[in-house]
């Protein structure tokens, strides 16, 4: 009987050293938010919560591309960052699960909204407002206007000045690209992005290479994400940034848990705590970063944009967060928009 419960114990113990591992096994965070917050984020919720973290930052583009190509292995567990029309259309083929946090009661009404559009498959992290920015060094020294309005951008006087991101590599870009269809209608819109193409001196494959461009005088004038373009303004860049007088349209960042990841429950606690006051105020405010985060709690900067002095459209991330839509749309930029001739 002795022998028996000895070997009981053994089998016992083989059995739990695998799930010991595997319960120790770092998470792994497919991030599409600025480097710096990822870098900080991933350290403080290790601090935080003792579980161990690997991250690889990518665009939001890039990240969707792998983490379709890694479904039938996937090696991620959580996306973190990028707008909501990209985690919508992930949701969409099933790359990633539903998983209703306890934080979504303390999320602005926007956010939980998000979630449900999203069959909770994907929360919203922070908003921010797509612009303008121009770097008035760059403009005086050219004897150039300052921007207003996206009409302004297609002027000639403004040939080379302009950069964007690419819309098939960038969410920022495929916001941009949504904005205006929903703004002025397809036809009218794909009209104004062949007209900017002759002005745009690159596509560049980050949304946030256009903004840093901006605030170097390496381009006078940047369409990006407000946010990110104040925060050059802080660290001093001559740049000044804007809602176009038409309207504009706006990105819900998001998080998601992927499936299939080796680690759902860390996942789960990752998602937990980046949808926090605290872990928002961390990567957000104390970093200077200025878009809106979704936790109640969270402070917002003074110096962040302010949703009431834009026009905002009411951004229908479900439809062009879908796969037929954004498929449709971003093959016909490609046909329409980045071939056309300067």
């Amino acid at each position: 009987m002795r022998v028996s419960l000895l070997g009981l114990a053994l089998t016992t113990a083989l059995c739990a050293a695998p799930l010991a591992a595997r319960a120790q096994a770092p998470i792994t965070i497919y991030c599409s938010i600025l480097e710096e917050q990822c870098r900080v984020g991933v350290a403080a919720f290790e601090k935080a919560t003792g579980a161990k973290a690997t991250m690889v930052r990518k665009s939001t583009g890039e990240t969707l591309a792998q983490i379709r190509a890694e479904a039938s292995n996937p090696r991620a567990d959580v996306w973190w960052g990028g707008p909501g029309d990209s985690h919508i259309q992930a949701a969409e083929e099933g790359l990633t699960v539903e998983y209703k946090s306890p934080k979504l009661p303390e999320l602005h009404d926007w956010a939980q909204r998000f979630a449900e559009q999203a069959g909770y498959r994907a929360t919203g992290t922070y908003l921010g407002a797509l612009g303008i920015g121009y770097n008035t060094k760059v403009l005086e020294s050219r004897g150039l206007p300052e921007p207003k309005c996206w009409a302004d951008l297609i002027d000639p006087k403004y040939r080379d000045e302009v950069q964007v991101s690419d819309p098939n590599s960038s969410g920022t870009a495929y916001v941009f690209l949504a904005s205006l269809v929903q703004l002025m209608g397809e036809d009218k819109a794909f009209d104004y992005m062949k007209s900017l193409h002759k002005n745009v001196n690159q596509y560049t494959k980050s949304g946030a290479a256009p903004v840093k461009a901006v605030a170097l005088g390496e381009t006078g004038i940047a369409i990006a994400f407000m946010h990110d373009m104040v925060t050059m303004i802080a660290e001093g860049a001559p740049v000044r940034t804007l809602a176009p007088c038409e309207g504009t349209g706006y990105e819900t960042g998001s998080i998601s848990v992927v499936k299939g990841g080796k680690n759902t429950e860390t996942a789960q606690k990752f998602v937990d705590w980046a949808l926090s006051a605290e872990a928002q105020k961390l990567v957000g405010a104390d970093l200077k970063i200025y878009s809106i985060a979704s936790n109640r709690n969270a402070p917002i900067s003074p110096d962040a944009p302010k949703l009431s002095d834009m026009k905002l459209i009411n951004y229908d991330t479900a439809k062009y967060g879908s796969v037929a839509e954004r498929t449709r749309l971003l093959k016909k930029w490609d046909a329409e928009v980045k071939s056309a001739p300067k």
